[in-house]
């Protein structure tokens, strides 16, 4: 999961170090991305996607994606911005697009007898609050939101993968495709797995290095475990949305 909080997710802050020792370790032939992700924020895939292209381009290394189960919404944000995507036949592709959620719960507190007191300087400080009822004028406002920043994301998408793209369908509605689909629509750019993918593109005798997040003390110790458990059920219910 893409996320802020880098305990455990994916984030500008934990991928730092890891893509700067990939792409600057050596003189690297090429890095490749092995991505399997739900997706999440979109500021952090923009910023690691952003990094990925930056670091490419001043170290003029080639960068290779390769999908495992997933690279959906922000996931696919940051495959896109590899020079190829290649997937596995059952890997999910896509989901271009952008989603807000919550939960009302203004009657469950009104059953249990609370009443809400809010008070704010500022006559849309209080929008979307989960313990009052929706207002017209802030769904309006938030969905002109999620508009413009799903405009960013297909704007992007477009950047990176120009005329691979299929203009025959609607790729940019939040769907979601299997590999193969992906493919065929200019998604990704072929079926393949990493390992064998690399050799035949830099011999066999080619070396790899294995880079990736390391973990905290305190998520190594067990430290963290209510804040680790909430972050695993809203990990859980952005898989659940690809039916994985």
């Amino acid at each position: 999961m893409i996320a802020a909080d880098a305990r455990g997710r994916l984030s500008d802050v934990s991928t730092a170090p890891v893509l700067e020792r990939a792409f600057r370790s050596g003189k690297p032939k090429a890095v490749a991305l092995i991505i399997n992700s739900p997706g999440g924020s979109p500021v952090q895939s923009a910023l690691i996607g952003a990094r990925i292209r930056r670091l490419a381009e001043e170290t003029r290394t080639p960068v290779h994606a390769f999908v495992e189960d997933a690279a959906a919404s922000g996931g696919y944000w940051i495959a896109s911005a590899a020079d190829d995507i290649r997937c596995d036949a059952a890997s999910i592709v896509g989901s271009i697009g952008v989603i807000s959620s919550g939960f009302g719960l203004q009657g469950a507190i009104g059953k249990l007898g609370i009443e809400r007191r809010i008070h704010t300087a500022g006559r849309s400080k209080s929008q979307m609050d989960p313990f009052q009822a929706e207002k017209p004028e802030d769904i309006e406002r938030l969905n002109t939101l999620l508009a413009q920043m799903h405009g960013v994301f297909i704007d992007h998408v477009k950047a990176r993968r120009g005329g691979k793209l299929n203009t025959e369908s609607d790729l940019f509605d939040g769907r979601f495709w299997l590999g193969a689909e992906a493919v065929r629509l200019g998604l990704a750019d072929d079926l393949g797995h990493a390992v064998p993918t690399l050799k035949r593109l830099y011999g066999k005798k080619v070396k790899f290095r294995v880079f990736g997040p390391r973990r905290s003390v305190m998520s190594r110790l067990g430290l963290s475990l209510a804040q680790d458990a909430l972050a695993g059920i809203e990990e859980a219910a952005l898989w659940a949305r690809l039916g994985i």
